[in-house]
């Protein structure tokens, strides 16, 4: 009586394992299965033909968000410049200088420029020394000959000799306050044209 019993449970497994294996091949829906024992798999419901994915959220968000690409600066040239004594003119910001362009600003475009300046003897306080801004990117000034002696916000008096070298960032109020006879300054700033603002002490 035992052993029609188990042939009869045994019988009913084997319809049950057919059952199941025929639903399964029958259904639309693919199941993903991991190698690693005791992790989920996922079902996933292949698209419809003819009928795309929608994007998701986060997707059209970054899409949103993108800003048009900078417009690319045309290609630099070389800037070769040796020193001609005729080159210094006085066609630059101040009366009082004569300024030796380097062909920087020409070579890439307005990017920057670089230039020697000479200021003219006597030093003038009444015609120098008034406090200013330049609206630059950046600005570097190197002492060249002799000395400079200037005013920057946060800084105060200081004096430039031969060798020395500072910057002055955007927009910092500064004036030159003393020079001396022989003083040859090289300036180089970003961009090449930029906008000063005389201020009231």
């Amino acid at each position: 009586m035992a052993s029609k019993s188990r042939t009869t449970k045994s019988a009913s497994r084997a319809a049950a394992k057919a059952a199941a294996l025929k639903i399964s091949k029958g259904s639309k829906a693919t199941v993903k299965t991991s190698a690693k024992p005791g992790v989920k798999t996922i079902a996933k419901t292949p698209a419809k033909p003819g009928r795309a994915d929608a994007p998701s959220a986060r997707k059209a968000l970054v899409s949103q968000g993108r800003s048009t690409p900078a417009p690319r600066r045309p290609k630099q040239k070389v800037a070769i410049s040796h020193h001609r004594e005729e080159d210094f003119k006085a066609d630059g910001l101040r009366a009082y200088a004569h300024y030796r362009d380097l062909g920087i600003a020409d070579a890439t475009h307005g990017l920057a420029r670089a230039h020697v300046i000479r200021m003219l003897p006597p030093c003038n306080p009444q015609e120098v020394s008034k406090l200013h801004t330049h609206a630059v990117d950046f600005q570097m000034v190197y002492v060249l000959k002799g000395w400079v002696k200037s005013y920057l916000e946060g800084v105060g008096e200081t004096l430039m000799k031969e060798g020395s070298c500072w910057t002055q960032p955007p927009k910092i109020r500064h004036m030159i306050l003393d020079y001396s006879d022989d003083v040859e300054l090289l300036e180089v700033i970003l961009p090449a044209d930029f906008k000063t603002v005389e201020l009231s002490t």
